[in-house]
């Protein structure tokens, strides 16, 4: 087979990666199934633990042969396969973090209640990576507008956008409501994927995704001005991820900024592009003025940019329209 840029091919994981040349994308990132004997739209999530760290190992090693010298490898899953990855990525590649996404899980009885999912942070080199540190909002509460922690007498010296990006990731949440949710048992947020991309690519990079799902991956690589790849095992699932990517303009800036737009504010920016987006916000003075005011859009509504990335509505498939869908013609 051959893989397009831009594109969402319907194939198994392993046909696809094999069939690319080595070291020809600059990020790659997986979402695989959890084997949590969950149902997707045409197959179950529930091979033998033997079977599924077998079948990680093949397409790991895969990922990482495409990853260009100066590209990162992403892996999303739960702490328990996430230990598995580690064994494998660390013979072939530089470990660079573990990182911790908050979100809430179900008790399981006789053990910690689990609180997060977990990314792998991999440098294919780590003396060619390529990494930019980003910022993410101070935490305010919502009613007075103070700064959640406590800086004491060193607020004069907080960055007046927020702090830096750690490896804990409380900010960004679980897709909660079902009008932001296709049919899809495993969707991450784009502001998550917005955030791995602008930390690790430049405009026009090529980010890879052999679990393409509904397209998360593909639709914020778009909105941001770089160029996608990727696949999927279900013909149903390539469909709405194209048809969702159709729609994007890759327009998610600020001037001439690539910012990550969230519910009326940003949620992520890159430190170094602060020099330029300043002269678009007013920020409070004195500098101990942080302490109870935000920084302000000077523009209008940041919504309004977030929506002109859409050219049109995105319009939830019904569960009819889902299951008589063409799958003789794959995406």
């Amino acid at each position: 087979m051959t893989a397009s840029l831009n594109t969402i091919e319907h194939a198994d994981c392993l046909e696809y990666l094999r069939a690319l040349p080595d070291e020809s994308v600059d990020v790659t990132f997986a979402d695989p199934p959890f084997n949590l004997k969950k149902k997707y739209n045409a197959y179950w999530d529930n091979l033998d633990v033997t079977q599924y760290v077998e079948w990680c190992h093949d397409w790991v090693r895969e990922m990482a042969r495409v990853t260009k010298p100066s590209g990162s490898i992403f892996v999303h899953n739960i702490p328990k396969w996430l230990s598995y990855y580690c064994q494998i990525l660390n013979e072939i590649a530089d470990f660079r973090h573990w990182i911790s996404w908050e979100a809430i899980g179900t008790p399981l009885g006789k053990t910690l209640l689990p609180t997060h999912y977990g990314i792998l942070f991999y440098a294919k080199d780590y003396s060619q990576l390529k990494f930019y540190d980003v910022r993410y909002p101070h935490h305010r509460c919502r009613k007075c507008n103070t700064l959640r922690k406590d800086y004491g007498g060193k607020k004069k010296r907080l960055h007046p956008f927020g702090p830096l990006v750690s490896d804990v990731w409380t900010d960004l949440h679980r897709i909660r409501h079902s009008k932001r949710r296709d049919r899809h048992p495993c969707q991450l947020p784009i502001p998550l994927m917005e955030r791995i991309i602008l930390m690790s690519t430049d405009e026009g990079d090529t980010v890879l995704d052999p679990f393409m799902g509904t397209g998360t991956t593909a639709v914020a690589a778009k909105r941001l001005g770089r160029n996608f790849m990727g696949c999927d095992i279900d013909p149903k699932y390539v469909r709405i991820a194209t048809d969702h990517v159709d729609v994007i303009q890759p327009a998610s800036k600020i001037g001439d900024v690539w910012v990550s737009l969230y519910l009326d504010q940003v949620a992520t920016m890159r430190d170094a592009d602060w020099d330029e987006l300043q002269n678009h916000f007013d920020v409070p003075q004195p500098a101990q003025a942080i302490d109870t005011e935000s920084i302000k859009f000077r523009d209008g509504k940041l919504k309004a940019i977030e929506n002109a990335v859409y050219l049109q509505e995105r319009k939830k498939p019904t569960l009819f329209e889902l299951e008589n869908l063409n799958t003789d013609q794959p995406q």
